[in-house]
């Protein structure tokens, strides 16, 4: 019996460890038909025209790779502007947060668990194709660069 116990609790502590990304939208302007998230361009900057749709956040729990946490957090958040029309995203938060999961089991055992969840928030824009199209002048590789001297 102990250690049919010993297997649910492992279990129970893999499963609360285990991560998937969560997310939500909050429309704050108008909605435009839906789009495929591999169409949402994540922006870290705001492009010279856009209209903002709505605010948008996603959080992913962190399993074995921070990377992967936030990877997945940034794709849940492009899935969420993009079931509102948006094909941007302008990144304004970026961040982690912890949080301890407590449990028991028979006989008195007790166990707990640090979780950490990556976390991302932005605003969900609408950006004219014109203005996607437009290479930025200042992205020049560095060896294309003339000196004077």
């Amino acid at each position: 019996m102990k250690y049919v116990s010993s297997i649910m609790i492992s279990a129970a502590v893999a499963l609360a460890l285990i991560g998937c990304a969560t997310g939500s939208s909050i429309l704050v302007g108008k909605a435009r038909p839906p789009i495929t998230p591999e169409n949402v361009k994540l922006y870290v900057e705001a492009p010279e025209d856009y209209e903002v749709i709505g605010i948008v956040e996603a959080s992913s729990d962190v399993e074995f790779s921070s990377q992967a946490a936030q990877n997945r957090a940034i794709e849940r958040l492009k899935t969420e502007a993009a079931k509102i029309g948006a094909n941007g995203v302008l990144l304004e938060n970026s961040g982690e947060k912890s949080s301890t999961v407590f449990g028991s089991g028979g006989g008195g055992f007790f166990w707990a668990a640090q979780q950490k969840t990556k976390t991302v928030q932005g605003k969900a824009i609408f950006v004219p194709a014109k203005e996607q199209e437009q290479p930025s002048d200042d992205l020049s590789p560095v060896g294309d660069q003339q000196s004077d001297q």
